[in-house]
């Protein structure tokens, strides 16, 4: 069913084909590339690179997320991503995201030309971020975290996982529509490999489709994380094999949106597991 995700700067189709979410991280210590991406210059090349392989939506990060990170002030995080945003504003045509849980930040860059805001929190951080959003007409990525970075794995327990993400996520969306964002400006995510054993993150695979009703999308981000070199044993940087496999596995799950580092790879993924999706449906009703 083709469906609409609105943003600041227009709108994104969905339910026809698979988009493609670049992740450029301007941090010293992400998990994956930390430190490959920190000088602005980098930055900017990586940008251009992912769209030009294909990014239909590029999501720029100034604060590691990785399992016991320290958060980043949101002076440190705007000196990260402002002058990003000024060398890509005439060179780019992709949608901006900004991986942000802070107002203050979401604040300055919507200001500066992107579109999105990206929320780790899922609106449960910072009591001032929907009202931001809402004013600017961004576009809302809302996620699943149990705890913070720094804590959210030290204790990953659920009575019942599927429910009490969905739960999380409604409790987002309400913050959102409290604040006047509508449904059709909302995506979620529920979250993998954050505050997750590698068997839970299965069970969010197998049971993305739950999701697919609390909103405009679905994103989910498989990219590199631990649970994709389970088997292999593999550095972060060397999983484009497993990560395309769970990639796969989301896009036939129910994903609308899959965040990924290795734009060129993954699109020959969901390019080859769209068109299966298109002939299935159509052989099968």
């Amino acid at each position: 069913m083709n469906r609409i995700w609105k943003h600041r700067t227009g709108e994104c189709r969905l339910g026809r084909r698979t988009l493609l979410m670049g992740i450029v991280n301007i941090t010293p210590d992400s998990f994956s590339d930390g430190g490959r991406f920190f000088n602005h210059r980098s930055a900017i090349e990586q940008a251009l690179k992912l769209q030009e392989e294909g990014a239909d939506l590029l999501d720029l990060g100034a604060e590691s997320t990785r399992p016991g990170s320290e958060p980043v002030a949101a002076s440190e995080q705007l000196n990260r991503l402002l002058p990003v945003l000024d060398g890509l504003r005439t060179r780019i045509t992709s949608p901006i995201s900004i991986d942000t849980s802070l107002a203050e930040v979401a604040a300055e860059c919507l200001r500066k030309g992107a579109s999105i805001i990206n929320d780790v929190s899922g609106f449960h951080k910072d009591e001032l971020l929907p009202e931001i959003c809402a004013q600017h007409g961004a576009g809302v990525v809302l996620m699943h975290l149990r705890g913070t970075p720094k804590t959210m794995q030290q204790d990953p327990r659920y009575g019942d996982l599927i429910a009490e993400v969905k739960e999380y996520l409604r409790e987002g969306i309400a913050a959102a529509e409290a604040a006047g964002i509508r449904r059709e400006q909302v995506v979620v995510d529920p979250g993998l490999g954050f505050g997750k054993t590698f068997d839970q993150n299965y069970q969010l695979l197998s049971g993305l489709h739950s999701f697919a009703d609390l909103a405009a999308g679905l994103l989910a981000g498989p990219s590199r994380k631990a649970f994709t070199g389970e088997f292999s044993g593999l550095p972060p940087d060397e999983r484009q094999f497993s990560t395309a496999g769970a990639v796969a596995i989301a896009v036939l799950a129910g994903a609308d949106v899959v965040r990924v580092h290795d734009v060129a790879e993954m699109r020959q993924v969901t390019d080859i597991v769209d068109r299966y999706r298109e002939i299935h449906e159509r052989h099968t009703g």
